[in-house]
């Protein structure tokens, strides 16, 4: 079943019905300043970091479950009715309705009783607010006299606090009106430069800013007394719940329409200025309200509009491909795209499921997410890598989250997640690969952001790989720490005594559990640090790099090898998991991806033996799940992964962030039907048609399916902030379309399936622009041998340097 579709030519999503399964969200903003927004106008908006600079209140876990968002609500005030244009939260019947999600916008039309209208939200480039256009028509043959009110609640800042600490903050919120525009300015008496306002276009006709007072006792969201009597009360909030509503009359002839534009906007005063509140003459009208009247108008609303469909037009141009799957040009020329800016810019931070309190910036996450981005803006993806690599430990080892606005590692999480360090290396191999950028090695970054401690970056690489080797347990496999990349595998838990609480080791190497998939991602990271030392002309160091690489897949294979797949880790006690000597936990899909793709078994059969036996014993129609069999009770030597149930998250659910490795590590031993076969299996627009039991929202990446254990198998939860949509972006681009940067510039080595018989794509690549035609007789399965490049043969599959600017033809053909 499905609740929408797909407007490829707008690179929008249409839902046509307001009760979807899950809410499906989008996401405003694209620089400093965020929000989300439900299909029903659900969600919040925050200024960099979704903790500490909360705009908009928001509660988790509520019913409906995105209750507390932007809301407008209508008023025929002839007869009383009164309704809400995005159905939530008055749930009134409507007789149309339509979400479009877009690209950093969303625009929600419905229409009631001869009314139509349409609500624009947007956050227009290099600006810290966001605008809703409202335009109301009338349809009737008569004249409609309209009330239109806005509504927000504003959140005190901190939404931690703000959630928890009633005792003081019943008491300190404070707003004030000045000129029609409403100021939200607590903490202002402590901070002083910092405020929130919410600007309307029209002259008012009333304005609420006390929640209380605007719903009255007794009385929630879908029917305020304020809305209802048809006349808003003017309260200023002291104390109590903030809000915002404005109040706007509309006399409408029969077909005219009237725009009406609000704004919600975040300002930051100076450090070193001291300014008198809000509203006064200096901040109102010296700073803020310049700002204010420009965007009040239909001219900039229009005009920045434009600008922002523009600019994804620019990134999105970077790399479009025209294939025989609609699902897969879908996903790779817009959704998968989109979807990685978007985790590149929250990581695992806000999301319907991440509350924005509990998690900052991910060290691992952060640099997995630069893999899908990189190509649209390097510059930013530079920013991001420093950013990170400042925030590393001396010893080589990361703090394993940091907060996005002091960018200072959480001391809550702390380290010790051994995996963290070796993903840096992998960041920037990235950007060097696509960029060629080789000065940012130079770039002196801090440690634990020490200023008086600092380095060039390529140390801080040197750092993350001795970290992994100066760890290393009694297999001489890496320790694995407090976890690896499953947070849920907590492999240092024991328990002396049988039925007593488990503890956890505490010293420096965080126990002696190893980890086959940490060693696995070693082999990767130390060939892409090798390579980085060779394109900087450092020889000898990049023979260290590949003998340290190749010394540790031997390891694997003598100790991280179980016959026919490659085991997952040894507990603290020496016991191994994932091997068939365990009764559950045989098999894990981690290792069988990471250690072919760091190049363990490719050349001797390993690799393949292994993708047979996640094929046999993994493989689901609704994607590969995590471990089989899924682990029936509670096991303190392995931690959290064992107290879900059978088929949900880590204990045998589709974690879908690992079946990218598989579609890799197939693509790597030339098996284009396997590789395409897992990419289409959790493909979100391939699995629009079972809506009614994904659930989540059909045009991005869930991080989980529920597996084959669980009595709902095919069913998707955390959608949005997940690794997956970068490692599917690199799955499908990189490898079975097989267009990938390398040092020496960018290669064409596609591994499509079978049926296929070819296809054409542009890429934009260090100022060159390539127009790939690529083609195979149907039933081939084979590799590019040699190139045809502007009419002229190339052998291999690497393109060779171009002159900036350029537009090149590239001809490849895939033979036997």
């Amino acid at each position: 079943m499905r609740y929408g579709h797909f407007d490829d030519e707008r690179r929008e999503y249409v839902i046509g019905q307001p009760d979807t399964p899950l809410p499906w969200i989008n996401y405003l903003g694209t620089e400093e300043y965020f929000g989300i927004v439900s299909n029903t106008a659900g969600g919040y908006s925050f200024y960099r970091d979704a903790r500490l600079r909360r705009l908009t209140r928001y509660r988790y876990n509520n019913v409906p479950l995105d209750s507390g968002g932007r809301y407008v609500y209508l008023r025929d005030n002839g007869s009383g009715d009164f309704w809400s244009p995005s159905w939530q939260p008055t749930r009134s019947e409507l007789d149309a309705y339509e979400c479009r999600h877009g690209l950093s916008y969303t625009t929600i039309a419905s229409a009631r009783g001869g009314i139509r209208s349409e609500t624009l939200y947007f956050v227009p480039l290099r600006e810290n607010l966001e605008v809703w256009r409202v335009r109301v028509t009338n349809e009737r043959d008569a004249a409609a006299d309209l009330s239109l009110f806005s509504a927000i609640e504003f959140c005190l800042w901190d939404a931690q606090d703000d959630a928890t600490n009633y005792q003081r903050n019943y008491s300190t919120g404070q707003v004030e009106l000045v000129d029609g525009v409403i100021y939200h300015k607590t903490e202002y008496r402590e901070r002083r430069d910092h405020f929130a306002y919410f600007a309307c276009s029209e002259p008012l006709a009333g304005y609420d800013t006390q929640r209380g007072t605007f719903l009255g006792p007794y009385r929630g969201w879908d029917r305020p007394a304020a809305v209802e009597r048809g006349q808003s009360f003017d309260s200023v909030a002291h104390g109590w719940a903030p809000m915002g509503s404005h109040h706007v009359r509309l006399s409408l002839a029969p077909g005219e329409t009237r725009e009406v534009i609000f704004l919600l906007g975040y300002w930051e005063n100076p450090r070193d200025a001291k300014f008198d509140p809000p509203g006064s003459q200096t901040v109102n009208k010296t700073l803020v309200r310049p700002v204010i009247e420009r965007w009040l108008t239909p001219e900039a609303v229009a005009g920045g509009f434009a600008e922002l469909r523009a600019s994804w037009d620019s990134m999105l141009a970077v790399m479009q491909v025209n294939s025989p799957d609609t699902d897969t040009d879908r996903m790779v020329n817009i959704w998968n795209a989109y979807q990685s800016m978007v985790t590149f810019n929250m990581s695992r931070s806000a999301s319907s499921f991440e509350s924005g309190i509990g998690r900052g910036m991910g060290f691992r996450d952060s640099n997995q997410d630069l893999l899908g981005f990189v190509h649209i803006v390097p510059e930013r993806a530079r920013q991001r890598i420093l950013d990170i690599a400042a925030t590393q430990l001396p010893t080589g080892g990361a703090y394993h989250q940091y907060q996005p606005l002091t960018k200072r590692g959480n001391n809550d999480i702390g380290s010790g997640f051994n995996d963290d360090p070796l993903w840096l290396i992998t960041g920037v191999a990235a950007y060097l690969k696509e960029t060629g950028d080789l000065s940012i090695l130079d770039e002196q970054v801090p440690y634990d952001n020490d200023e008086s401690a600092a380095t060039p970056l390529y140390e801080h690489l040197q750092r993350s790989l001795r970290y992994t080797l100066d760890r290393l347990g009694p297999h001489g496999l890496p320790l694995i720490g407090r976890a690896d990349w499953n947070d849920c595998l907590n492999l240092n838990c024991f328990s002396e005594t049988p039925g007593e609480p488990f503890q956890t080791t505490e010293n420096k190497d965080g126990g002696v559990a190893e980890s086959v998939f940490i060693a696995g991602l070693f082999a990767l990271a130390a060939r892409e640090l090798a390579g980085i030392a060779e394109a900087c002309d450092r020889p000898a160091d990049a023979a260290e790099y590949r003998s340290a690489g190749e010394k540790m897949a031997g390891t694997i294979a003598e100790h991280g090898w179980d016959g026919a797949w490659f085991r997952r880790a040894f507990d603290y006690h020496g016991n191994v998991i994932g091997s068939g000597e365990n009764d559950e936990g045989q098999i894990f899909i981690e290792p069988q991806g990471m250690c072919i793709i760091g190049g363990v078994g490719v050349e001797n059969g390993m690799a393949v033996q292994a993708l047979a036996s996640v094929r046999e014993r993994l493989a689901t129609e609704h994607g590969i799940v995590l471990q089989q069999p899924a682990y029936s009770r509670y096991r303190v030597e392995l931690g959290e992964i064992s107290s879900y149930p059978p088929g949900y998250k880590e204990n045998a659910g589709v974690f879908c962030h690992t079946n990218p490795w598989l579609m890799i590590a197939e693509a790597m031993v030339g098996n284009g039907d396997g590789a395409f076969d897992y990419y289409r299996r959790i493909n979100p627009s391939a699995r629009e048609n079972i809506s009614e039991l994904h659930r989540c929202e059909p045009y991005v990446y869930a991080q989980m399916i529920a597996g084959k254990d669980a009595p709902t198998h095919g069913e998707a939860k955390n959608s949005w902030l997940t690794g997956t949509a970068a490692w599917n972006y690199v799955a499908i681009t990189q490898w079975i379309l097989g267009i990938r940067p390398d040092f020496g510039g960018l290669r064409i080595d596609p591994v499509l399936p079978a049926a296929w018989e070819g296809f054409s794509a542009s890429r934009k690549f260090q100022g060159i622009t390539y127009d790939i035609t690529v083609r195979k007789a149907a039933g081939v399965r084979g590799r590019v041998r040699h190139l045809m490049v502007d009419g002229r043969r190339v052998e291999g599959n690497q393109l060779p340097p171009a002159p900036a600017g350029s537009v090149v033809r590239v001809e490849a053909v895939i033979e036997e």
